[in-house]
């Protein structure tokens, strides 16, 4: 994205903060004009000197100097405050704007960009973004008045000085436009280097237990620091490039003064300008050329800005695929009020995951699912079995919208879900995945998750006495009950990232009971039960029947034991549905479920043996 569209996205974040923007930049107008005295006043002074004026009008110019730096001092002061203030306010927004969007992004555009990739947007982006819209145009308007100011002084002294003096800084435009091109270029290419060298250190520090123990610290290690290396080439590249910007600067504005030198020496022999005007002048060119140095830095800025900005953009303006698709353009359509379960159908539904962008013959999706159809009715438990790899996940993954099939439909209540709101949708489930994501909160705020309508400052989910209750329950059901009373504060217990102080079987029933726990009207569990040992799968299924009674349930296992008291059962095979009834009925005809049956009990026999 160019960079000049990049910056004029910035300016609706400016709206809700139009008039400390305003006062701020009033200030720093005013700031500038009264530095912009300053130099007068002092040629005021030495000319009264030199010609034998009382002391009196020495004093009131002294005074009018330290009024003056007091005032400009303060006006300095109050245009820091405001103008980087609202920047800051502003990189808040979008940050918040930022994670709100993430969120409605489905799982697709998720699949496409690394953890680290994001966490680098979140992060160094939106830092170069609020350069951009605090210093940055707090600088460029500091110079822009400042410069106006001390060129109109000058040009008062001596028009003749005045353009022999700025000649030399023709060339700015020139600079200023090849370079900064350049500039916008080479931070996108430290800010994606950034980003690869974030995604690699998220691996390794979330997966550190499979570095070690395949032994690739040294390989790991290798590999952080050849990305450690392209990152500083690349940041080396880019202060090159800025080592350039203000000593060209600074170049072209010493020119300028040596010009200063030699013509306003001579304007002064020839009596053309007083002494004090000389200095006056002098100083002049001095407030001119320090803001021409900064504006070398502030054009880094927008670069760096616009540049992060951009990748920012990438993910603003990326359009959630899982969207609400009302009928005939009406408002979305919602589901009836309900005390039990919801009825569940499957329409000739396919689906296949998503492949990225210019893929080749060869990398064409594969369908995982193909023309499965079935009904549940309200409050029945629906099995789903099959060998791995049959499509149990993706299955689970439709009915919540984590993906939208690419042919037939999904039913609730004879409602498609795609006109379903999708919060509402998921208001009505209760799902645990295969694998169980735990966060770094306590055991009883990540049962607690689906209940807590908000976050208190301590970001620790509440628990009232209500949803102590329903966390009681769901403990008692997950047979998770033992393992809190064993934990050092029981509930109150603070987990490490993603769990880590859980076994795998442990952080599988506190996933159950956090989807218990919100009484939801359908049920999914996908596999929840592959971690724990057989006696507990049974105690937790027997517990199961009582809180799924008048719920609608999905299971998907490979284990028979876990579904063979099923309502019903569907099995799938490579995607298709290739058998559907009863454990018993299923069994008696000896097809994919009786083998499956079979070879499950020939593994039992196998490990008790």
């Amino acid at each position: 994205m160019p960079a000049r569209e990049a910056l004029r996205r910035l300016l609706p974040y400016y709206h809700p903060y139009r008039w400390q923007v305003a006062l701020g930049l009033g200030a720093v107008v005013l700031a500038a004009a009264l530095a912009s005295v300053v130099p007068t006043l002092l040629r005021r002074g030495i000319d009264n000197m030199r010609s034998g004026n009382d002391t009196t009008a020495l004093w009131r110019v002294a005074a009018l100097m330290l009024l003056t730096a007091v005032v400009s001092g303060a006006l300095r002061f109050v245009m820091r405050q405001l103008l980087n203030g609202v920047s800051r306010r502003i990189e808040t927004d979008l940050r918040h704007e930022l994670f709100a969007h993430l969120t409605s992004l489905d799982a697709t555009w998720h699949m496409r960009y690394r953890t680290g990739d994001v966490m680098a947007r979140l992060t160094n982006d939106l830092s170069a973004v609020r350069m951009a819209t605090g210093p940055a145009i707090m600088y460029l308007v500091n110079t822009v008045a400042g410069g106006l100011f001390a060129m109109i002084m000058m040009l008062r002294i001596s028009p003749i000085l005045t353009g022999a003096a700025l000649l030399p800084m023709a060339g700015l435009p020139v600079l200023m436009l090849r370079l900064g091109k350049r500039v916008h270029a080479r931070f996108e290419a430290v800010q994606s280097q950034f980003s690869e060298l974030s995604t690699r250190a998220h691996e390794n520090v979330a997966g550190v237990r499979i570095v070690r123990a395949y032994q690739q610290e040294h390989a790991e290690s290798a590999r952080l620091s050849a990305l450690g290396e392209r990152y500083l080439n690349a940041n080396v590249s880019l202060a090159r490039l800025n080592g350039l910007m203000s000593p060209g600067f600074a170049l072209l504005a010493g020119i300028g003064g040596a010009v200063t030198v030699a013509v306003g020496g001579r304007l002064l022999i020839q009596g053309q300008i007083t002494v004090g005007g000389y200095l006056a002048f002098g100083i002049y060119l001095a407030m001119l050329t320090w803001p021409l140095i900064a504006l070398g830095w502030t054009t880094n800025l927008f670069q760096r800005g616009a540049a992060s900005m951009s990748r920012v953009l990438e993910i603003l303006d990326a359009a959630p695929g899982v969207v609400t698709t009302p009928p005939d353009d009406r408002a979305p359509v919602t589901l009836p009020p309900h005390t039990g379960g919801r009825t569940l159908e499957f329409r000739n539904v396919w689906f296949h995951y998503p492949v990225a962008n210019g893929a080749t013959a060869a990398e064409q999706p594969r369908w995982v699912l193909r023309d499965v159809s079935f009904t549940v009715p309200a409050g029945a438990t629906l099995a789903v079995v099959g060998a791995t790899g049959a499509g149990k996940s993706a299955l689970m993954d439709l009915i919540p919208r984590l993906f939208d099939p690419q042919r037939g439909e999904i039913v609730l209540d004879g409602i498609p879900i795609r006109t379903l709101p999708v919060h509402a949708l998921r208001d009505e489930i209760g799902s645990v995945p295969q694998e169980s994501l735990l966060f770094s909160e306590t055991i009883g705020a990540n049962i607690a998750y689906g209940l807590a309508d908000h976050v208190t400052p301590s970001d620790v989910m509440p628990r009232d006495a209500v949803h102590a209750d329903a966390i009681a329950q769901a403990v008692e059901i997950a047979q998770l009950s033992d393992t809190i009373q064993r934990l050092p504060s029981g509930l109150d217990t603070r987990l490490g990232e993603r769990g880590v102080n859980l076994s795998g079987g442990q952080k599988q029933r506190t996933a159950l009971a956090r989807a218990l726990a919100r009484h939801p009207r359908i049920v999914l569990l996908d596999d929840a039960l592959s971690a724990v040992d057989t006696q507990t799968e049974a105690a937790i299924l027997a517990g199961l029947r009582g809180a799924l009674a008048g719920r609608t349930a999905v299971i998907a296992s490979h284990r028979i034991s876990a579904v063979r008291e099923a309502d019903y059962i569907v099995v799938l095979d490579q995607g298709a549905v290739v058998e559907q009834g009863r454990h018993d009925d299923l069994v008696a005809r000896r097809g994919r479920y009786a083998q499956l049956l079979n070879r499950q009990q020939l593994l039992e026999a196998i490990e008790s043996a």
